[in-house]
């Protein structure tokens, strides 16, 4: 008899008790979360915008300087377990806002389909859209998109 669940991690841990590992998998890499998003001042609402900041590689939705991306672009916020509540704008397909809310992953989550490029061939997230890269002299409400 085995004592060893059966079920995957993200089906038995709530995000506090994930690895640092298990906690950075959860992330599908689809880049939403790096959109460009405004607010308005009046209503507080967030909408979405198609651009992205010069170190989103628009073709792998990836990063290019992930280490130092808080640096680099100070606005770029970091997703942490204690805030997962409070960012409302990450996408209803973001696995930290599914797992969050006791929700199961999509079957495109490299998680879940064991394909990295699973994503992408989904068609979710930013090699899906028309995205443009900000050069610092975007008008970002030119682009605005609805909710990913």
């Amino acid at each position: 008899m085995s004592t060893k669940s059966e079920n995957p991690f993200w089906q038995t841990k709530t995000l506090d008790d994930m690895t640092q590992s298990e906690w950075e998998s959860l992330c599908d890499g689809c880049g939403l979360c790096c959109l460009n998003k405004l607010q308005d001042e009046d209503t507080d609402e967030i909408v979405y915008t198609r651009v992205v900041c010069r170190y989103s590689d628009i073709n792998t939705a990836q990063c290019t300087d992930y280490a130092n991306r808080s640096v680099n672009v100070p606005s770029c916020v970091q997703l942490t377990r204690e805030r997962v509540a409070e960012f409302d704008w990450l996408p209803d397909s973001c696995a930290y806002r599914l797992i969050y809310r006791g929700q199961p992953l999509p079957e495109w989550h490299p998680l879940v389909s064991g394909q990295a490029g699973s994503v992408k061939a989904a068609g979710v997230g930013i090699t899906a859209i028309p995205v443009v890269v900000d050069t610092g002299d975007l008008d970002l409400e030119e682009f605005l998109m609805e909710k990913p």
